[in-house]
């Protein structure tokens, strides 16, 4: 009978953890279908040619806690994620900051930004350890390190 019951807890827990697991990184592959915002078409790149992307452009930030982003996972103050038009997610990047060299590495997990020449959304806290939530605009460069997670991760 203790057997049966701790059987039972285990497998319980097991599923609580699992289904933590799931909501933390639910998607599985890469998400680069065409979609349309605002009437725009935006056709995201394939996984192997966004291995080589480097950009230099304008970043914003946005606070998307509580929220859920484009593959399906909830958004949380205080955690870094990216929203960008074009690129497979998720992939992970790292965005510098041209005005004073500050560098951090992101999950772009999301779509955005929708604003005419603005390159990458950015969560609260990138924008502060970059040092630009008092501008609300940084120029930035962005460099994939990696698309996917788990078992679809490809590095450079």
């Amino acid at each position: 009978m203790k057997f049966r019951i701790l059987t039972v807890a285990m497998l319980a827990l097991a599923g609580i953890f699992a289904s933590c697991q799931s909501q933390r990184h639910p998607y599985k592959g890469y998400k680069k279908s065409p979609y349309t915002i605002k009437g725009h078409r935006f056709v995201p790149m394939d996984v192997h040619p966004a291995l080589s992307y480097k950009a230099e452009g304008i970043a914003s930030f946005y606070d998307g806690s509580g929220g859920v982003n484009a593959i399906g996972e909830r958004l949380r103050s205080g955690e870094y994620y990216a929203a960008h038009r074009t690129l497979p997610l998720p992939c992970t990047v790292r965005i510098t900051s041209l005005a004073n060299g500050k560098s951090v590495e992101a999950r772009v997990s999301d779509r955005g930004p929708f604003i005419a020449g603005r390159l990458i959304d950015v969560s609260a806290a990138i924008a502060r350890d970059l040092g630009f939530t008092h501008k609300g605009l940084e120029r930035v460069r962005v460099e994939v390190l990696s698309v996917g997670d788990g078992d679809y991760k490809i590095r450079k």
